[in-house]
């Protein structure tokens, strides 16, 4: 990692040298405005600076960061405030950065004012109110860490490493969604800084639109620097990952249709990765119980499936999430993503098969890792809110998040992966279809996984016309237009 963040700097060195001389926009001009209009505080920082590599840095460098005139580091809400009213008013393009874990290009960087959410890294359990302030800069590692002598816990990301603004902003399925919904349906209100630069609380009852626009909707209304999410109390729970060789595919792939067809335990949960590299697909399978120990039979299947390793014992919240480790990618990254409407013998050996094929083509093209991650939840998953969500529009029929992740070195093939990307997803989809699942071709895609390029229409349905609407009253000038992202 310390070789890779290197080569990094060196070369977003070598590239500002030329890249700064003879700049002509006012980004720079901006840069230097942040600093007077702002309290001391608050940081800017040029190339050159330590900081301002972290701070531009993601976890997919290759496909995610761009190098930017400046970062600024805000460390009030005011002071965010003040400036997206410069940078609104000056036309400069700009980006907001919570924990960096994206993929989309553009989405999170920029080459004018980067703004870097890293100071807002509060967390504060409210006993009385059993919530959660979460500030929109930090990441699952550290509000787990932060929960856990208290013996709660919120709904929050499946893996570490994650951000916690981007994951919350797109949706967010949790190891507790199965109980208490998507995490998005766990939140009670965002403080949220308006395009023009007032800062408010959008909570159901003082902003109702904001509130719903929010939940899926991402960076369009303004920018999120704090969220205020529903605690529970969390037990020792059971669980951890079994590492199968991918020749008892088959044997997988009947036990995955089992449990997610017969168990209705919503502490229970599965997910299941089809991993190639190096050759061969291996699979991942991930098992957790929300509770000391799972009643007898419901994991017996998965657990009698011949494995390379186990590692399935009873702990803290906390451990269970370390022991399944920080997700790691090359420089080159993306997530695409899927929604079947359940889980078949049929689909899986269709995923086996994609996993295979496109691990093995795409690894002559500088492809490293190829990855698709099954992830059944309980059909009842969608009731838990019945207050409408920008994210999903339709919540009367159960759909399950697919996700496609493909990482790769060198940038003269990125067209191809995002191509392969795009015809594997088309693949499992039409597959699925005539697997019987006519309803697939309405299913919202995972705003969180899905590709730069989806339509809005694909992701939100029905809701297209009135986050529109909410846009166009919050954000008349279309401030939030100079940011990257999926854009109303």
């Amino acid at each position: 990692m310390l070789l890779q963040y290197t080569t990094v700097i060196l070369s977003i060195w070598c590239l500002l040298s030329g890249a700064l001389s003879g700049d002509t926009d006012h980004s720079l001009d901006a840069c230097s405005q942040i600093i007077q209009i702002t309290s001391s505080s608050t940081k800017v920082y040029y190339p050159g600076n330590p900081s301002y590599i972290k701070a531009i840095s993601h976890w997919a460098n290759g496909t995610s960061t761009q190098l930017s005139k400046c970062v600024v580091e805000p460390t009030t809400a005011v002071d965010v405030g003040k400036i997206l009213k410069l940078l609104g008013s000056n036309r400069t393009p700009f980006a907001v950065k919570g924990g960096g874990h994206g993929t989309n290009p553009g989405f999170s960087s920029t080459p004018g004012v980067h703004i870097s959410m890293r100071s807002f890294s509060s967390v504060t359990y409210k006993k009385s109110s059993q919530t959660v302030d979460i500030g929109a800069g930090l990441l699952w590692d550290d509000v787990y860490a932060a929960l856990h002598p208290h013996g709660v816990n919120v709904a929050g990301a499946r893996a570490l490493g994650v951000g916690v603004s981007g994951f919350l902003l797109g949706g967010g399925y949790s190891w507790l969604s199965n109980q208490y919904g998507l995490s998005i349906d766990t939140i009670v209100a965002y403080e949220l800084v308006l395009p023009t630069g007032q800062v408010i609380q959008a909570s159901k009852l003082s902003h109702p639109d904001l509130f719903f626009a929010l939940k899926g909707g991402y960076n369009n209304f303004g920018i999120v620097t704090g969220f205020t999410m529903q605690a529970f109390h969390q037990p020792q729970v059971w669980g951890g990952t079994i590492i199968i060789d991918g020749a008892n595919e088959p044997i997988v792939a009947t036990a995955v249709e089992n449990f997610s067809n017969n168990v209705k335990d919503t502490k229970a949960g599965i997910n299941t990765l089809y991993n190639f590299s190096n050759g061969s697909i291996s699979i991942v399978q991930i098992i957790f119980y929300n509770g000391p120990l799972p009643p007898a039979g419901i994991f017996d299947e998965l657990l009698a499936i011949p494995s390379l390793s186990k590692n399935i014992k009873t702990s803290s919240f906390q451990a269970f999430m370390q022991a399944g480790g920080i997700l790691e990618t090359d420089s080159r990254a993306l997530f695409h993503t899927v929604s079947p409407l359940k889980f078949s013998q049929t689909l899986l050996e269709v995923v086996r098969n994609e996993t295979l094929f496109w691990g093995t083509y795409l690894a002559s093209k500088s492809g490293t890792f190829v990855s698709y991650a099954i992830e059944p939840f309980d059909a009842k998953i969608y009731t838990h809110n019945k207050t409408a969500t920008a994210y999903p529009a339709d919540r009367s029929t159960p759909f399950y998040p697919y996700i496609i992740w493909f990482s790769w070195t060198d940038p003269s093939f990125d067209q191809e992966f995002y191509t392969a990307a795009r015809e594997s997803s088309d693949r499992i989809r039409d597959a699925a279809f005539s697997d019987g699942q006519i309803d697939i071709l309405d299913a919202p895609l995972y705003p969180n996984i899905a590709l730069f390029d989806t339509p809005l229409e694909k992701m939100y349905g029905i809701n297209v016309p009135r986050l529109h609407r909410i846009k166009t009253a919050v954000d008349p000038m279309n401030v939030m237009g100079l940011a990257g992202g999926f854009k109303l």
